[in-house]
C-alpha cells in the first residue's frame, strides 16, 4: 500500500495536471471554434461530420453494457455556438477522450511520484537534482518557475498542434475522427527540422493494427481515461477536504497548499 506522504507527494503532480490541463484547455477552446466547419453568408456550412447522436447511443452500449448511452444533462443534442449538433458532438467527445488521456497520466504519475521515482541525472543545466520530495504538491512548489513555464510551453505546443486541420488529418468538428492527433510532418509549412517520432503511435505499431483491434482500444482507452478521472479528482479530494473519500482516509494525507495554483 501506498504511504501516505508519498501518495500525498503524488497528490500535487496530479493536481498541477489537472490544473495545467484545465488552463490550457480554456485558453484553447477558441482553436475548436477557429478550425470548425467554415460558415457562409452567416450560416454554418454543412459537411459530413464523423459521429451522431445514434453513433453514441452505439458507443454507450459497448463502453458499459449495463448503464448503456447516458447523457442527462443533454449535451448531445446541444448546438455550441451556432454550430451543427454533429460538431458540437465531435467537440465534446474530442474534450472527453484528452481529458482521459491527462487524467491518465496525472493518475500515474501521481502514483510514481508518491513512490519517490524520478531521474538519477540533474534536472537542470546547473546541476540542479530532481526534488526528492515525495509529496506531489510540495514537490510541484520546489520545482523553478523557468522549469514550470519550460513544461506549459510544451503542453500549449502539443494542445496547439492537436488543432491543426490538414488533407490528411481532418479537425474533428469538420468530419475528422475525435481523439486523432496529426502526424510531425516536416517541411514547407511545417516543423522546420526533423522529428524522428510521432507523438501519437511513435513505433507505428497502432497502424499496423487490425481495424477490430483498434476499435476495442479505443473503448479500453476510454473506460480506463473514465475511472482515471474519477480517482485522480479522487485524492484531490481526499487530501484537500480530509473524510471525503472514506476509502481514502488514512491513505491519503491532507495538504495545506493551494493544488489549483500552478505558482
Amino acid at each position: 500500500r501506498i504511504k501516505q506522504k508519498q501518495i500525498s507527494s503524488l497528490y500535487k503532480s496530479c493536481s498541477y495536471c489537472c490544473n495545467m490541463k484545465l488552463a490550457i484547455f480554456s485558453l484553447l477552446a477558441g482553436y475548436a471554434v477557429a478550425f470548425a466547419p467554415t460558415t457562409l453568408n452567416g450560416a454554418v456550412q454543412k459537411s459530413a461530420l464523423h459521429e451522431t447522436k445514434a453513433d453514441l447511443e452505439v458507443l454507450g452500449k459497448k463502453l458499459n453494457p449495463l448503464v448503456g448511452f447516458y447523457d442527462p444533462l443533454g449535451l448531445s443534442d446541444a448546438e455550441f455556438w451556432g454550430y451543427s449538433n454533429e460538431a458540437t458532438i465531435g467537440f465534446l467527445r474530442h474534450a472527453e477522450i484528452k481529458h482521459s488521456r491527462v487524467a491518465m497520466f496525472a493518475f500515474v504519475g501521481y502514483i510514481a511520484h508518491a513512490n519517490g521515482i524520478r531521474w538519477p541525472y540533474p534536472m537542470q543545466l546547473d546541476g540542479s537534482p530532481f526534488p526528492d520530495n515525495t509529496n506531489p504538491p510540495a514537490l510541484w512548489d520546489e520545482i523553478s518557475i523557468q522549469a514550470k513555464y519550460q513544461i506549459f510551453a510544451l503542453i500549449a505546443f502539443l494542445e496547439w498542434w492537436s488543432e491543426i486541420s490538414t488533407d490528411t488529418n481532418k479537425h474533428y468538428m469538420a468530419g475528422g475522427r475525435p481523439g486523432a492527433y496529426p502526424d510531425f510532418t516536416t517541411g514547407e509549412g511545417s516543423i522546420p527540422h526533423p522529428v524522428p517520432f510521432n507523438f501519437f503511435d511513435p513505433f507505428g505499431g497502432n497502424s499496423a493494427a487490425s481495424a477490430e483491434k483498434k476499435e476495442r482500444g479505443l473503448i479500453v482507452e476510454l473506460n480506463n481515461g473514465r475511472l482515471a478521472m474519477i480517482g485522480i479528482l479522487g485524492f484531490l479530494a481526499a487530501q484537500e477536504c480530509p473524510g471525503s473519500v472514506p476509502m481514502l482516509t488514512g491513505i491519503v494525507e491532507p495538504y495545506a497548499g493551494e493544488v489549483m495554483n500552478p505558482f
